[in-house]
């Protein structure tokens, strides 16, 4: 079944906060993506990030949505971390001009701020084919 997760951000997003969020990927996985929210109720607000990944492509795809339209996409990573049936650790460092997305420890891409002021965000959405440990 496809996880579904969805956490309020106290207080917004800020400069030094970290997300951490620990997981197991399906044996037959499809997809899965981190989604920073503005509104975790209405999902035509404003999206300060969508990290979607897709195992058929092997791609991690970056995006945000400011006033209803969706940007550039970024699509650069140095390796596709992911492993069927794995368990990973993925941390998203909040710095003051982007989002540092670690995995497993190892840094696998960064995401320059869209939306502005950051506390504009306010939830942390997960879905797709993974199973959540803990998210903190």
């Amino acid at each position: 079944q496809m996880e579904q997760y969805v956490g309020e951000i106290k207080g917004g997003l800020r400069p030094t906060m970290k997300l951490t969020v620990i997981g197991m990927v399906h044996s037959k996985p499809k997809s899965f993506s981190v989604t920073l929210l503005c509104d975790p109720v209405d999902a035509n607000k404003d999206v300060g990030l969508l990290f979607t990944v897709n195992f058929s492509e092997k791609s991690i795809t970056r995006n945000a949505r400011i006033a209803g339209k969706w940007g550039r996409e970024e699509k650069t990573i140095p390796y596709f971390p992911f492993t069927a049936g794995d368990t990973f650790k993925m941390e998203l460092l909040c710095e003051h001009q982007q989002i540092r997305v670690l995995l497993d420890g190892r840094q696998l891409c960064d995401f320059t701020h869209r939306i502005q002021p950051l506390n504009l965000v306010k939830a942390l959405r997960i879905s797709g084919d993974i199973k959540l440990t803990k998210v903190a």
